[in-house]
């Protein structure tokens, strides 16, 4: 029994002899690719063609690809501005220039992140906003002296000390005076910094009862709520 498409059988066979692709003739004919292979199966393209048809694949798959990216990026951007939208609804219903939320915020990043070994309350980062958030809510939460503060920085060897001493006294609102050691880590001789890395900067404020209280607040807050939310 003849299929349905078999009328078109010679037309088909015509344009594949001419060197189009199995796709291209599904697609212009309608016709299932299973019935063009077995129609096909004889007919051999001459390198011509098949280095056209390999050119013309290249060609539609670097297209397909940079569709790809393009849908990606712009799923990426709709998903960043969702998360942007719920953070920012979250900010708006908390009050942010409460004490008590000031101090808990400062307890929970220093858990993660402050520095328990030593006997005084310092907070390492390379983040300029990290780092300024702890000196502004030491500043206004426990009425820290910023003259008293002691910045250390930990650069890269092609880095330049005087000038990043300025750019972190800048971003951390402090006085050039705070930064005083540097520590330039020699293993990274005649490897290129990035120009927006800036090192890390290291900051002490040396009081250990300030250290010990977030410490403490943190763990007991994490240990309230992991009790109450607990199943």
């Amino acid at each position: 029994m003849k299929s349905q498409w078999f009328k078109l059988k010679v037309r088909a066979v015509k344009l594949r002899k001419r060197g189009m692709s199995i796709r291209t003739i599904e697609q212009k004919l309608a016709i299932p690719r299973s019935t063009l292979s077995g129609w096909f199966r004889d007919i051999s393209l001459t390198s011509s063609q098949k280095k056209k048809l390999d050119k013309h694949w290249e060609n539609a798959l670097v297209s397909a690809r940079k569709k790809a990216a393009i849908w990606h990026n712009n799923d990426k951007l709709k998903r960043l501005e969702e998360a942007n939208r719920q953070a920012n609804a979250i900010l708006l219903s908390l009050p942010t220039n409460n004490r008590f939320v000031l101090e808990l915020a400062l307890a929970i990043l220093y858990a993660g992140e402050g520095s328990k070994k030593n006997l005084e309350t310092a907070l390492g980062s390379s983040n300029p906003l990290i780092l300024r958030f702890f000196v502004q809510v030491l500043r206004t939460v426990y009425k820290v002296d910023i003259q008293k503060m002691r910045c250390e920085l930990y650069l890269r060897a092609d880095q330049n000390p005087s000038q990043l001493k300025k750019y972190w006294a800048k971003e951390l609102i402090l006085p050039l005076s705070c930064f005083r050691q540097v520590n330039i880590d020699h293993r990274t001789l005649g490897s290129k910094t990035y120009d927006s890395y800036k090192g890390v900067c290291h900051v002490r404020c040396g009081n250990v009862a300030i250290q010990r209280k977030l410490v403490l607040l943190a763990n007991y807050y994490m240990q309230s709520v992991v009790e109450r939310l607990d199943i």
